[in-house]
Protein backbone atom coordinates (compact mmCIF):
# COMPACT_ATOMS: atom_id res chain seq x y z
CA UNK A 1 0.00 0.00 0.00
CA UNK A 2 2.64 2.58 0.85
CA UNK A 3 4.67 1.67 -2.29
CA UNK A 4 1.19 2.43 -4.03
CA UNK A 5 1.31 5.55 -2.59
CA UNK A 6 4.48 6.56 -3.71
CA UNK A 7 4.44 5.72 -6.93
CA UNK A 8 1.22 7.68 -7.29
CA UNK A 9 2.40 10.67 -6.18
CA UNK A 10 4.94 10.46 -8.39
CA UNK A 11 2.93 9.59 -11.39
CA UNK A 12 0.55 12.65 -10.22
CA UNK A 13 3.50 15.44 -9.97
CA UNK A 14 4.89 14.11 -13.05
CA UNK A 15 1.31 14.50 -14.93
CA UNK A 16 1.10 17.89 -13.48
CA UNK A 17 4.23 18.91 -14.18
CA UNK A 18 3.99 18.33 -17.77
CA UNK A 19 0.39 19.52 -17.81
CA UNK A 20 2.13 22.51 -17.05
CA UNK A 21 4.39 22.95 -19.04
CA UNK A 22 2.32 21.52 -22.01
CA UNK A 23 -0.39 23.81 -21.26
CA UNK A 24 2.32 26.90 -21.74
CA UNK A 25 3.95 25.62 -24.85
CA UNK A 26 0.65 24.76 -26.91
CA UNK A 27 -0.81 27.76 -28.67
CA UNK A 28 -3.65 29.47 -27.08
CA UNK A 29 -7.34 28.16 -27.88
CA UNK A 30 -8.19 31.87 -29.28
CA UNK A 31 -4.98 32.48 -31.46
CA UNK A 32 -5.40 31.93 -35.26
CA UNK A 33 -6.22 29.38 -36.56
CA UNK A 34 -8.46 29.01 -33.21
CA UNK A 35 -10.02 25.86 -34.54
CA UNK A 36 -7.02 23.96 -35.22
CA UNK A 37 -5.23 25.10 -31.67
CA UNK A 38 -8.19 24.36 -29.78
CA UNK A 39 -8.19 20.96 -31.18
CA UNK A 40 -4.66 20.39 -30.78
CA UNK A 41 -5.04 21.58 -26.78
CA UNK A 42 -8.11 19.06 -26.70
CA UNK A 43 -5.76 16.45 -28.02
CA UNK A 44 -2.80 17.01 -25.50
CA UNK A 45 -4.15 18.40 -22.29
CA UNK A 46 -6.61 17.42 -19.67
CA UNK A 47 -6.25 13.34 -20.36
CA UNK A 48 -3.98 10.39 -20.22
CA UNK A 49 -1.73 8.40 -17.96
CA UNK A 50 1.19 10.65 -18.90
CA UNK A 51 3.71 7.42 -18.35
CA UNK A 52 5.90 8.71 -21.25
CA UNK A 53 6.86 12.29 -19.23
CA UNK A 54 7.01 9.97 -16.19
CA UNK A 55 9.63 7.82 -17.55
CA UNK A 56 11.57 11.10 -18.51
CA UNK A 57 11.40 13.22 -15.14
CA UNK A 58 12.20 9.51 -13.35
CA UNK A 59 15.02 8.30 -15.30
CA UNK A 60 16.50 11.66 -15.66
CA UNK A 61 15.85 12.73 -11.54
CA UNK A 62 17.25 9.47 -10.59
CA UNK A 63 20.81 9.83 -12.64
CA UNK A 64 21.27 13.73 -11.26
CA UNK A 65 19.18 15.83 -13.42
CA UNK A 66 17.53 18.87 -12.99
CA UNK A 67 13.57 18.85 -13.47
CA UNK A 68 13.59 22.01 -15.42
CA UNK A 69 16.07 20.19 -17.88
CA UNK A 70 13.85 17.49 -18.58
CA UNK A 71 10.12 19.28 -18.87
CA UNK A 72 11.18 19.53 -22.77
CA UNK A 73 11.69 16.25 -23.45
CA UNK A 74 9.02 15.08 -21.00
CA UNK A 75 6.45 16.68 -22.93
CA UNK A 76 8.20 16.26 -26.99
CA UNK A 77 7.88 12.61 -25.92
CA UNK A 78 3.94 13.48 -25.06
CA UNK A 79 2.91 15.64 -28.21
CA UNK A 80 4.57 12.65 -30.48
CA UNK A 81 2.41 10.30 -28.32
CA UNK A 82 -0.77 12.56 -28.34
CA UNK A 83 -0.63 13.23 -32.26
CA UNK A 84 0.12 8.78 -32.65
CA UNK A 85 -3.19 8.76 -31.49
CA UNK A 86 -5.13 10.92 -32.98
CA UNK A 87 -4.08 9.58 -36.18
CA UNK A 88 -4.23 6.11 -35.10
CA UNK A 89 -8.43 7.03 -34.31
CA UNK A 90 -8.51 8.25 -37.70
CA UNK A 91 -11.22 5.99 -40.28
CA UNK A 92 -8.19 5.38 -42.46
CA UNK A 93 -6.23 3.72 -39.45
CA UNK A 94 -8.52 2.26 -36.66
CA UNK A 95 -11.54 4.27 -36.79
CA UNK A 96 -12.42 4.95 -33.40
CA UNK A 97 -14.88 6.84 -31.59
CA UNK A 98 -13.51 7.16 -28.46
CA UNK A 99 -10.40 8.04 -26.32
CA UNK A 100 -8.92 8.82 -22.79
CA UNK A 101 -12.98 8.23 -22.05
CA UNK A 102 -13.95 11.13 -24.64
CA UNK A 103 -15.02 11.43 -28.47
CA UNK A 104 -11.23 11.19 -30.32
CA UNK A 105 -10.60 14.08 -32.12
CA UNK A 106 -12.00 13.45 -35.50
CA UNK A 107 -15.37 13.24 -33.88
CA UNK A 108 -15.00 16.08 -31.05
CA UNK A 109 -14.08 18.24 -34.48
CA UNK A 110 -13.96 16.72 -38.03
CA UNK A 111 -11.34 14.62 -40.25
CA UNK A 112 -9.00 16.83 -41.94
CA UNK A 113 -8.96 19.18 -38.39
CA UNK A 114 -7.76 15.92 -36.52
CA UNK A 115 -4.95 15.33 -39.27
CA UNK A 116 -3.57 18.55 -39.17
CA UNK A 117 -3.66 18.31 -35.31
CA UNK A 118 -1.45 15.53 -35.46
CA UNK A 119 0.82 17.14 -37.71
CA UNK A 120 0.80 20.15 -35.80
CA UNK A 121 1.86 18.58 -33.21
CA UNK A 122 4.80 16.39 -33.85
CA UNK A 123 6.09 19.46 -35.15
CA UNK A 124 5.93 21.28 -32.34
CA UNK A 125 7.59 18.17 -30.34
CA UNK A 126 10.64 18.89 -32.32
CA UNK A 127 10.44 22.65 -32.24
CA UNK A 128 10.43 22.03 -28.30
CA UNK A 129 13.29 20.21 -28.21
CA UNK A 130 15.40 22.65 -30.68
CA UNK A 131 14.30 25.91 -28.15
CA UNK A 132 14.76 23.78 -24.78
CA UNK A 133 16.42 26.93 -22.73
CA UNK A 134 18.28 24.46 -20.21
CA UNK A 135 19.67 22.28 -22.45
CA UNK A 136 23.25 22.31 -24.27
CA UNK A 137 23.58 21.98 -28.13
CA UNK A 138 24.72 18.41 -28.14
CA UNK A 139 22.69 17.24 -25.38
CA UNK A 140 19.28 18.76 -27.44
CA UNK A 141 20.65 17.22 -31.18
CA UNK A 142 21.10 14.25 -29.60
CA UNK A 143 17.36 13.87 -27.92
CA UNK A 144 16.35 15.21 -31.01
CA UNK A 145 18.21 12.03 -33.36
CA UNK A 146 16.57 9.77 -30.12
CA UNK A 147 12.98 11.08 -30.54
CA UNK A 148 12.85 11.48 -34.68
CA UNK A 149 14.12 7.86 -35.46
CA UNK A 150 11.59 6.33 -32.39
CA UNK A 151 8.55 8.16 -34.18
CA UNK A 152 9.88 7.08 -37.91
CA UNK A 153 9.33 3.96 -40.00
CA UNK A 154 11.77 2.30 -37.94
CA UNK A 155 9.82 2.93 -34.66
CA UNK A 156 6.18 4.11 -34.26
CA UNK A 157 5.04 4.76 -37.53
CA UNK A 158 6.53 1.56 -38.58
CA UNK A 159 4.78 -0.54 -36.16
CA UNK A 160 1.37 1.35 -36.87
CA UNK A 161 2.40 0.08 -40.64
CA UNK A 162 3.13 -3.10 -39.72
CA UNK A 163 -0.31 -3.13 -37.84
CA UNK A 164 -2.32 -2.17 -40.36
CA UNK A 165 -0.96 -4.55 -42.55
CA UNK A 166 -1.51 -7.58 -40.20
CA UNK A 167 -5.17 -7.21 -40.10
CA UNK A 168 -6.51 -10.68 -40.90
CA UNK A 169 -3.58 -12.34 -40.57
CA UNK A 170 -2.16 -14.81 -38.11
CA UNK A 171 1.49 -13.82 -36.97
CA UNK A 172 4.08 -15.89 -35.40
CA UNK A 173 5.29 -14.74 -31.58
CA UNK A 174 8.39 -12.57 -33.57
CA UNK A 175 6.68 -11.17 -35.63
CA UNK A 176 4.36 -9.73 -33.50
CA UNK A 177 6.88 -8.77 -30.78
CA UNK A 178 9.29 -6.73 -33.20
CA UNK A 179 5.73 -5.31 -34.39
CA UNK A 180 4.83 -3.95 -31.29
CA UNK A 181 8.44 -3.21 -29.98
CA UNK A 182 8.43 -0.51 -32.93
CA UNK A 183 4.35 0.45 -32.07
CA UNK A 184 4.26 0.78 -28.79
CA UNK A 185 8.10 0.34 -27.42
CA UNK A 186 9.96 2.69 -29.40
CA UNK A 187 8.31 5.80 -27.90
CA UNK A 188 8.95 4.13 -24.71
CA UNK A 189 12.52 2.76 -24.82
CA UNK A 190 12.74 7.12 -26.07
CA UNK A 191 11.35 8.35 -22.87
CA UNK A 192 13.85 6.75 -20.87
CA UNK A 193 16.44 7.48 -23.15
CA UNK A 194 15.53 11.10 -22.95
CA UNK A 195 15.81 11.11 -19.24
CA UNK A 196 19.18 9.40 -19.49
CA UNK A 197 20.88 12.20 -22.01
CA UNK A 198 19.57 14.99 -19.97
CA UNK A 199 21.58 13.17 -17.07
CA UNK A 200 24.66 12.80 -19.34
CA UNK A 201 24.42 9.10 -17.89
CA UNK A 202 26.73 6.51 -18.63
CA UNK A 203 27.34 4.14 -21.10
CA UNK A 204 26.71 0.92 -18.66
CA UNK A 205 23.79 2.90 -17.31
CA UNK A 206 21.87 3.90 -20.17
CA UNK A 207 22.13 0.12 -21.32
CA UNK A 208 20.77 -0.78 -18.18
CA UNK A 209 18.22 1.63 -18.42
CA UNK A 210 17.41 0.20 -22.43
CA UNK A 211 16.99 -3.59 -21.68
CA UNK A 212 14.50 -2.10 -18.68
CA UNK A 213 12.49 0.20 -21.36
CA UNK A 214 12.28 -2.48 -24.12
CA UNK A 215 10.56 -5.46 -21.42
CA UNK A 216 8.26 -2.48 -19.93
CA UNK A 217 7.25 -1.51 -23.25
CA UNK A 218 6.61 -4.89 -24.82
CA UNK A 219 4.78 -5.36 -21.32
CA UNK A 220 2.72 -2.40 -22.07
CA UNK A 221 1.35 -3.38 -25.27
CA UNK A 222 0.88 -7.01 -23.24
CA UNK A 223 -1.36 -5.67 -21.08
CA UNK A 224 -3.16 -3.58 -23.08
CA UNK A 225 -4.19 -6.70 -25.32
CA UNK A 226 -4.86 -8.70 -22.07
CA UNK A 227 -7.36 -5.54 -21.08
CA UNK A 228 -8.68 -5.05 -24.39
CA UNK A 229 -10.44 -8.88 -23.75
CA UNK A 230 -11.19 -8.45 -19.94
CA UNK A 231 -11.61 -4.67 -19.21
CA UNK A 232 -15.15 -2.57 -20.48
CA UNK A 233 -15.32 0.50 -22.43
CA UNK A 234 -15.82 2.73 -19.74
CA UNK A 235 -12.88 2.14 -17.73
CA UNK A 236 -10.82 1.80 -20.70
CA UNK A 237 -11.71 5.18 -21.77
CA UNK A 238 -11.48 3.54 -25.26
CA UNK A 239 -13.79 1.04 -27.35
CA UNK A 240 -12.86 -2.63 -25.94
CA UNK A 241 -12.91 -5.73 -28.09
CA UNK A 242 -11.94 -3.21 -30.68
CA UNK A 243 -8.74 -5.70 -31.58
CA UNK A 244 -11.15 -8.42 -32.09
CA UNK A 245 -13.95 -6.72 -33.72
CA UNK A 246 -11.10 -5.32 -36.38
CA UNK A 247 -9.27 -9.07 -36.37
CA UNK A 248 -6.11 -7.84 -35.42
CA UNK A 249 -3.58 -10.26 -33.77
CA UNK A 250 -2.99 -9.95 -30.79
CA UNK A 251 -1.09 -11.64 -28.06
CA UNK A 252 -4.13 -13.14 -26.38
CA UNK A 253 -5.51 -14.47 -29.46
CA UNK A 254 -2.15 -15.86 -30.27
CA UNK A 255 -1.21 -17.36 -26.91
CA UNK A 256 -4.71 -17.24 -24.72
CA UNK A 257 -5.25 -15.44 -22.00
CA UNK A 258 -3.63 -16.90 -19.31
CA UNK A 259 -0.47 -17.52 -21.17
CA UNK A 260 -0.24 -13.71 -22.94
CA UNK A 261 -0.94 -12.47 -18.78
CA UNK A 262 2.33 -14.65 -17.73
CA UNK A 263 3.81 -13.22 -20.17
CA UNK A 264 3.28 -10.11 -18.91
CA UNK A 265 4.46 -10.89 -15.75
CA UNK A 266 7.44 -12.18 -17.06
CA UNK A 267 8.15 -9.03 -18.77
CA UNK A 268 8.09 -7.31 -15.76
CA UNK A 269 10.18 -9.61 -14.01
CA UNK A 270 12.96 -9.19 -16.97
CA UNK A 271 12.83 -4.97 -17.04
CA UNK A 272 13.14 -5.07 -12.73
CA UNK A 273 16.52 -7.50 -13.05
CA UNK A 274 18.06 -4.70 -15.44
CA UNK A 275 18.22 -2.57 -13.47
CA UNK A 276 20.66 -4.68 -11.11
CA UNK A 277 23.87 -2.98 -9.67
CA UNK A 278 22.52 0.65 -10.93
CA UNK A 279 24.72 2.91 -8.63
CA UNK A 280 21.49 4.86 -7.86
CA UNK A 281 18.06 3.98 -6.10
CA UNK A 282 15.43 2.94 -8.85
CA UNK A 283 12.59 2.43 -6.78
CA UNK A 284 9.95 4.69 -8.91
CA UNK A 285 10.71 2.43 -11.78
CA UNK A 286 10.68 -0.99 -10.24
CA UNK A 287 7.18 0.62 -9.23
CA UNK A 288 6.50 1.24 -12.52
CA UNK A 289 6.94 -1.82 -13.41
CA UNK A 290 4.70 -3.60 -11.46
CA UNK A 291 2.21 -0.63 -12.21
CA UNK A 292 1.94 -1.44 -16.00
CA UNK A 293 1.17 -5.14 -15.43
CA UNK A 294 -1.50 -4.57 -13.19
CA UNK A 295 -3.39 -1.36 -14.63
CA UNK A 296 -7.02 -1.50 -15.21
CA UNK A 297 -7.14 1.21 -17.99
Amino acid sequence: MMQAKVLNAALKHSAARSEQVLNRLLPAADAQPSRLHQAMRYAALGAGKRVRPFLVYSVGTMLGADENQLDAPACAVELIHAYSLVHDDLPAMDDDDLRRGRPTCHRAFDEATAILVGDALQTLAFEVLTTAPDLDANTRLAMLSTLAHASGSQGMAGGQALDLAAVGMRLDLAALEHMHRLKTGALIAASVQLGALAAHASETAQAQLAHYARAIGLAFQVRDDVLDVTADSQTLGKTQGKDASDDKPTYVSLLGLDAAQALCMSLRDEAIAALDGLPMPSELLHLLAHYIVAREA
